[in-house]
């Protein structure tokens, strides 16, 4: 099933628009697969303490680590231990079994202490509330529009994902006018452009409308629907609505064809409600050609990171499905010989406080580490810069271990949206504050 914001309901059906445009569906036209790439988001949704998702590992780092995480502390023969680029030591949260291993074999990359900023920040001018200073930092609402805008200060009706695919679309990257920001976790922000609306698929449910069967009845019924969405009310409202549908309709029914002649996937996704979206991802990046589409963007998520008691036993549930499913993923783009073309990154509301609560938890943070992965990806290695893990320390906003971000979301998603082909020229219309920040590419991208 398809949706979107505002969609349409005929009785007890649904559909939605697959993107508001002034044209159905062009012809599909094959896209190559050379050319071809997909930029893959997964949201973890409540804010995930990823001091205890990498660790250092070197003597002066973990002392620290062990001295300020108290019951949250996890012990270093737990953890899975790599090393980066550099030779330093790090350890993997005993669970993202799979994503260490990932990174040894250098398919992923972590990037370390990043979340939304105007400019860069220091700790000083945070306490004397002077620079730019994101809008209500440590709110799940706010930070989570943050991260999907990339605007840090103000209100934006516009994701950066839903400006990306803007410029896609003004740029003709894509043969056909089928959407190029698909979200398997409902609509969402990060997909709304100007022209562009967010779109959402609900992996493992019919595409095509309810209650139209093949029958006499049936055929009746979608004669009179498609004669009242041709009808030419003179009301702009309803004209909006029965265009919206239309689009919808023949969105749905060309993604169908596609799948329907698809040859099954031989990896195996584990049952779990992220690895369903993550395959449903990969299953429309298969039929990529036939859809005549180069670009795309996926949307996908996992929630119940909030943990303000019980962390540990919280995480040790969530963080499996995380690293098996992204590792289930990138198993599948290596089946469809995709594995180079698609990257798939993690974003979330915000890291958690270094210094644990009273009830075995952690409060709301700000800045985080993040995994990217990819057959393009410079991986085994560690972008950015590690906080000082000091309560009160040069990184910290308060005495909590709140790290104040030394990357910003705007670099993070610039990095992305450059290998995903958005030259320099066009990165500033998707990330306005990016000539704040000394540089536009990290290099986590091959």
């Amino acid at each position: 099933m398809f949706s979107r914001r505002g969609f349409i309901r005929i009785g007890a059906a649904s559909v939605g628009t697959l993107a508001l445009r002034p044209f159905g569906l062009l012809p599909a036209m094959a896209a190559s697969s050379s050319n071809y790439r997909a930029l893959v988001c997964v949201f973890l949704f409540g804010g995930n303490d990823s001091n205890n998702s990498v660790i250092p590992l070197d003597d002066a780092d973990y002392t620290a680590y062990q001295s300020a995480r108290g019951e949250l502390g996890l012990a270093a023969s737990s953890l899975v231990a790599v090393n980066d680029a550099s030779g330093a030591p790090y350890g993997f949260h005993p669970l993202l079994i799979e994503l260490a291993s990932l990174f040894t074999s250098k398919q992923l990359a972590v990037v370390a202490n990043l979340g939304p900023l105007v400019a860069p920040l220091t700790r000083a001018q945070y306490q004397a509330q002077q620079g730019f200073i994101p809008n209500n930092l440590f709110s799940h609402a706010d930070q989570q529009l943050e991260w999907q805008s990339s605007i840090a200060q103000g209100n934006s009706p516009t994701g950066w994902g839903g400006r990306a695919a803007d410029y896609i679309a003004a740029q003709k990257f894509n043969a056909s006018s089928f959407p190029a920001f698909l979200s398997t976790a409902g609509n969402v922000l990060q997909g709304a452009g100007a022209n562009t609306q967010p779109v959402a698929v609900a992996p493992g449910e019919s595409l095509t409308l309810a209650g139209f069967n093949g029958s006499a009845a049936s055929e009746a019924r979608w004669t009179a629907l498609n004669n009242m969405i041709a009808t030419d009310s003179g009301v702009t409202l309803v004209q909006a609505a029965n265009h919206t549908l239309a689009n919808s309709i023949t969105d749905a029914a060309a993604l169908a064809a596609a799948l329907a002649k698809s040859t099954p996937l031989k990896t195996q996704f584990p049952k779990t409600s992220l690895a369903a979206q993550l395959q449903q991802v990969a299953e429309i990046i298969q039929v990529q050609a036939d859809l005549g589409v180069s670009r795309q963007i996926f949307f996908c998520s996992l929630g119940g990171f909030d943990t303000h008691t019980g962390e540990l036993a919280t995480l040790n549930n969530l963080y499996p499905q995380v690293s098996q499913a992204l590792a289930a993923f990138y198993d599948a783009t290596e089946e469809l010989g995709v594995a180079d073309s698609v990257t798939t990154f993690t974003e979330s509301d915000f890291n958690r406080t270094f210094q644990p609560t009273s009830g075995n938890g952690s409060d709301h943070a700000w800045g985080g580490h993040h995994f990217v992965l990819g057959g393009a990806v410079q991986g085994g290695r560690i972008f950015g810069q590690f906080p000082a893990l000091q309560l009160g320390g040069p990184n910290d906003t308060d005495i909590r271990g709140r790290w104040i971000p030394t990357t910003s979301t705007d670099q993070y998603g610039a990095t992305l949206c450059s290998w995903f082909g958005i030259p320099g020229s066009g990165l500033s219309g998707v990330f306005p504050n990016l000539a704040n920040f000394p540089t536009s590419n990290l290099g986590f991208l091959g």
